[in-house]
């Protein structure tokens, strides 16, 4: 019997495959528990239907990944966050990426997520640090953090 995965099966299917299963799987199992659904015309429509939408939704996250990308490359965006430090320009304390979030909206108007800025460890030294970004999967921006001493 031929089925439609609507989640995945370890063994069997991904979310979205179509594949031929046993007959008694594919009743007492997958359709019986919501996992899958018999593969007929008006559901391989659906199916098609619903990977056009998924592919233009991920068309436009990645539209608004490149936006903003450019956004924060092109303007020469610093990011200036102060902090108190030492004699020898190391800080108090350190600069997180959650505080390099708040610093870019407040300054920007850019909201980003805490978890997209691929800081390795957080800011520890005084002055300029270039931060990677990653926006999406393929699309990573680079912005600029100087920390001045408070």
């Amino acid at each position: 019997m031929k089925v439609i995965f609507l989640e995945d099966v370890r063994g069997k299917g991904k979310r979205g495959e179509i594949k031929n299963v046993p007959d008694g799987y594919a009743q007492n199992f997958l359709i019986k528990n919501g996992k899958a659904k018999e593969a007929s015309k008006q559901a391989m429509s659906e199916l098609k239907g619903q990977k056009r939408a998924e592919q233009r939704h991920e068309d436009e996250e990645i539209a608004s990944a490149k936006m903003i990308k450019n956004k924060l490359e092109a303007d020469n965006t610093v990011v200036e966050i102060t902090a108190k430090a030492g004699t020898d320009g190391r800080l108090f304390g350190s600069i997180p990426s959650k505080q390099i979030a708040t610093a870019l909206d407040k300054q920007y108007q850019i909201k980003l997520d805490k978890r997209k800025i691929e800081l390795p460890e957080p800011i520890r030294v005084a002055g300029y640090t270039n931060v990677p970004v990653k926006l999406y999967t393929d699309v990573t921006a680079t912005i600029r953090v100087h920390v001045t001493e408070a």
